[in-house]
């Protein structure tokens, strides 16, 4: 799991290490019963706070794709297929939002934008 941290994103650092781990689950590269890393290591690789590890772990047990075992570690959670698809589709709308809004900022008009978006499906094929 590669978890990519921009330290001069305007987004926490906290939400982009949950973002990285939350894709990594919904994408299925990890599957329910593993083990995350543990909050120290995880802040050493990334070199990031331990307040901050823990604080996206947190918010990865609120969300409730982790269970957090006390004194054994932090694991995936079983996802419903149901709630894995909506969770998805959540996770869509906001980046057609954010790209929406970054393509407004700059005068790109709905066709480049559709286009673009075509671009990246038939890429991903």
């Amino acid at each position: 799991m590669h978890i990519a941290i921009d330290p001069s994103a305007s987004e926490p650092i906290y939400e982009q290490i949950r973002e990285g781990i939350a894709t990594a689950i919904l994408t299925a590269e990890l599957a329910p019963g593993d083990a995350l890393p543990s909050i120290r290591a995880l802040a050493r690789d990334l070199r990031v706070s331990v307040i901050t590890t823990t604080r996206a772990y947190n918010e990865l047990v609120a969300d409730g794709l982790v269970d957090a075992v006390r004194g054994k570690g932090v694991f995936v959670r079983a996802q419903d297929g149901e709630e894995l698809r909506r969770r998805a589709f959540q996770q869509i709308d906001e980046a057609f939002d954010h790209a929406a809004r970054a393509a407004r900022g700059v005068g790109i008009d709905d066709r480049e934008l559709t286009r673009r978006l075509t671009q990246r499906l038939e890429e991903e094929r």
